[in-house]
């Protein structure tokens, strides 16, 4: 069995993997204006470089899910109270914090009086239709509780990884009794649901017992993002796998999942009539072209063997201050495409370089924070 690098029981190729991710979050929000932005949308090579990186990218929130189950499943026996408060806390006042400022920002932009039109070179998803009143601003802070706005668009994953960890105490349960084989069974199930998405879309909105009076089908009790969880859990020792079978198994992966997303969205973009959700169909994280990908790149890089020293630390370092990173980086996704596009890059390298120049923005302020605040950042900051 292969074991996993680790300094002093530091996953070292996991420091990698958290890296290449929040790159790859960062990167997936700077193609947005490639497609939603009224005037660059309608322009064929756009679309067609937002399906590039669009579909490369998809791995990156089944990674850090999968990141989560690898280093949490089985939760270390404790508390139900200690468990939810040393995880759920950590993430719950930065995102309570960062949404308000994200949805005062209108109001912020008219107090300084600066033209409504600012709010839409920030965040795309506006379009220009946001208000500047007040009062519009405090309808959508008294939203948090329920669900995001599109200005703080990327929150959505902290609704998301606050349910895994209220799920993770029980599921925990289980995971500690099911042998190898079961767990196996499970993924398996879990699999066979990743194509419902599809299913849905192409032979009928009903499905396997779900009706306008109910929601929750067969395969519902096995769906969702703790598939990815689990499969975190599992791979934590790796598959035993020869590097060079595993670099094969990996490519091929990679290349049937990329090819299934990047032709299904293509063929979305392409079709005037296709609506929002015809174009995220390929996208779906919990789907089998996504998953397969996410597969191939979390075993790639486990394989990946770091003994430098330096780069152990830099790896460590940079990781660090992940969170803060990411809540606050989509803030500076819509002026670093107004900086790089006036730059007159070519188009195939607008993505890469916005997404390089807003992550060490992000990570530059997120380290600032801390340097300033010292460990009450963790409060604001993760």
């Amino acid at each position: 069995m292969n074991k996993p690098l680790s300094t002093e029981n530091h996953l070292v190729w996991l420091d990698l993997i958290r890296l290449v991710a929040m790159v790859m979050v960062i990167g997936v929000h700077c193609i947005d204006p490639f497609y939603i932005s009224p005037t660059l949308g309608v322009i064929p090579e756009y679309k067609h470089w937002a399906a590039v990186y669009g579909s490369l990218l998809r791995p990156s929130v089944p990674l850090f899910v999968m990141m989560t189950g690898l280093l949490l499943l089985p939760v270390r026996q404790q508390p139900l109270g200690t468990f939810y408060k040393k995880r759920i806390y950590r993430v719950l006042f930065p995102f309570l914090i960062w949404s308000v400022l994200y949805n005062l920002f209108p109001w912020f932009t008219g107090v300084l009086g600066l033209p409504k039109s600012i709010i839409g070179d920030f965040f795309c998803y506006v379009q220009g239709n946001e208000s500047q009143a007040l009062g519009d601003s405090l309808k959508d802070v008294a939203m948090i509780p329920f669900n995001f706005s599109f200005k703080e668009n990327h929150m959505w994953y902290i609704y998301l990884i606050i349910g895994l960890y209220l799920y993770m105490p029980f599921f925990s349960g289980w995971i500690e009794r099911a042998d190898r084989k079961m767990k196996q069974v499970f993924l398996g199930i879990w699999f066979a649901s990743l194509f419902l998405p599809y299913a849905g879309q192409y032979i009928s909105y009903y499905l396997y017992g779900t009706a306008t009076w109910n929601q929750f089908g067969t395969f519902y009790y096995f769906a969702g993002f703790n598939g990815y969880l689990l499969l975190g859990h599992y791979l934590k020792q790796g598959v035993g796998w020869k590097f060079g079978k595993t670099l094969t198994v990996c490519i091929l992966l990679f290349a049937i999942g990329y090819a299934v997303t990047y032709t299904g969205f293509s063929t979305a973009a392409a079709n005037p009539a296709a609506t929002e959700a015809d174009m995220e169909l390929y996208f779906t994280f919990c789907s089998p072209n996504v998953a397969i990908m996410t597969l191939a790149v979390f075993l790639l890089l486990q394989r990946v063997k770091i003994s430098n020293p330096l780069v152990v630390k830099f790896l460590a370092s940079v990781t660090k201050y992940g969170f803060g990173t990411y809540i606050v980086h989509y803030f500076m996704v819509g002026p670093a495409f107004l900086l790089i596009g006036n730059l007159h890059l070519p188009i195939p390298l607008q993505v890469p370089v916005m997404a390089v120049f807003i992550f060490v923005a992000s990570w530059g302020f997120t380290w600032a924070m801390y340097r300033v605040l010292g460990k009450s950042a963790r409060w604001i900051m993760g």
